[in-house]
């Protein structure tokens, strides 16, 4: 019962989103998420085939009809998505969300809607390092698991950025917009790396960005009060400031904050000024200057749209977008987000689309339903151990599948044997 339980669970999860699919479709989409989960291998779409049809019911022109030609619409899955993941874990509430882009390398030339990108990962100051495959903009949800500790990041949308058509902040604001759009009576909070600091200055609705500000940036002071008319057009900004960096060498008067970074407390030493960034925003940003008081660090610059936002939660906010980037690693290194080899029409991009899905999914059935009825196994190299992590959520739903798919091949009395428990071990840990 308690193995069934969970199950059942795992599978009325995914039947959220059959409305996306025809029925015969639906049906492949539930087999190829829980064949996504067991695969113990390369996840080729022939490699997930074995787990996912066991039995050989539907050919295999079928799953990779799936993701070329069957009729379904990606923007719909995501919508389900979406309205699940914030029904589940942001009943009230500012909702937030983090924003990045990513590369899912591939290999072929052939491959549609691929291309040339700078690879984020291997590319440094001095040297530019060139890949191929897809390049996406991804938003994802913060949540915060109830351990405590770093926050998780579930994609909740995405964009394919190609060549010669809308970029990455385009792509960025668009999605902001169309979440803003499914949620008409809530509030965001976008925090998202550098790159993006220019949303600032888009007025998405409803929405406010925590991002960094340059070191060298043209910051100005607001515009002042005219006491008495003057002639001319009114001033749009105040007198030039100090760059952030030389700001930050004439400040004098610093405040002590304490701050929730990844999970951890840390004590901080801030400076907080309202400033406009014109080059950005034509709108005042909340500047929030941030040292570390034993001097190993160095000096951080932060801003907000929202000037109501306390500085330590500024810091914060902004520390918690890490969540993305664990994102990005846990769906390439342990759920092989990159390695379906479906090449043509709308396969590839389809392709991501489930394996970023699967990773909201796993992470949803264990916050729900799996980490009050499952322990983390602490080991002989990691005794210390008592949060789990993805690894420990997907070992966790493997577990349960993998026991109900031997006990439905076997029988009940196959999970008495030692050999059955061994196997069990061991095909949890696999990829």
């Amino acid at each position: 019962m308690f193995t069934y339980g969970l199950i059942s669970a795992w599978t009325s999860i995914c039947q959220q989103f059959f409305p996306v699919f025809t029925q015969p479709t639906a049906q492949i989409f539930l087999r190829l998420l829980t064949g996504w989960v067991l695969c113990t291998g390369r996840r080729t779409i022939t490699g997930i085939i074995p787990f996912a049809d066991p039995n050989s019911i539907r050919s295999h022109d079928v799953y990779h009809r799936f993701f070329s030609k069957a009729s379904w619409d990606p923007g719909r899955l995501w919508e389900l998505l979406a309205r699940f993941l914030i029904r589940t874990f942001y009943s009230t509430g500012v909702i937030g969300l983090d924003l990045d882009d990513t590369v899912f390398h591939h290999t072929g030339r052939k491959m549609d809607r691929a291309g040339i990108w700078r690879d984020a990962v291997r590319s440094t100051k001095n040297k530019i390092v060139y890949c191929w495959g897809l390049n996406l903009v991804v938003l994802t949800v913060r949540v915060t698991p109830p351990w405590g500790g770093e926050p998780i990041g579930l994609p909740i949308l995405i964009r394919l950025h190609r060549k010669g058509q809308a970029g990455l902040i385009d792509l960025a604001e668009a999605m902001l917009r169309q979440v803003g759009d499914w949620f008409p009576d809530r509030h965001f909070r976008a925090c998202a790396d550098g790159f993006y600091a220019s949303l600032a200055g888009r007025k998405i609705p409803r929405t406010h960005l925590v991002s960094r500000v340059r070191s060298d940036a043209a910051i100005y002071d607001l515009v002042p009060q005219e006491t008495k008319r003057r002639r001319g057009p009114k001033r749009k900004k105040g007198f030039r400031l100090p760059t952030p960096t030389e700001f930050a060498r004439r400040v004098r008067s610093w405040t002590r904050v304490r701050t929730v970074e990844r999970g951890k407390t840390r004590r901080r030493q801030v400076h907080v000024r309202k400033v406009l960034w014109y080059k950005v925003s034509r709108e005042p940003v909340l500047l929030v200057i941030c040292r570390d008081p034993a001097g190993k660090e160095r000096d951080d610059f932060f801003f907000t749209t929202d000037l109501s936002m306390a500085p330590a939660e500024v810091i914060g906010a902004f520390a918690g977008r890490w969540s993305i980037e664990d994102t990005f690693k846990n769906t390439k290194q342990f759920l092989g987000a990159e390695q379906p080899q479906s090449w043509k029409n709308q396969g590839p991009e389809r392709a991501a689309v489930i394996g970023l899905t699967v990773y909201s999914l796993v992470w949803t059935w264990y916050l729900r339903h799996g980490y009050r009825k499952t322990s983390v196994a602490a080991t002989p190299w990691y005794p210390g151990k008592t949060t789990p992590s993805f690894q420990d959520a997907l070992a966790a739903l493997r577990r349960v599948l993998w026991r109900d798919r031997i006990i439905s091949m076997f029988g009940k009395q196959a999970v008495h044997y030692k050999i059955s428990k061994f196997l069990i071990a061991a095909l949890e840990k696999a990829a």
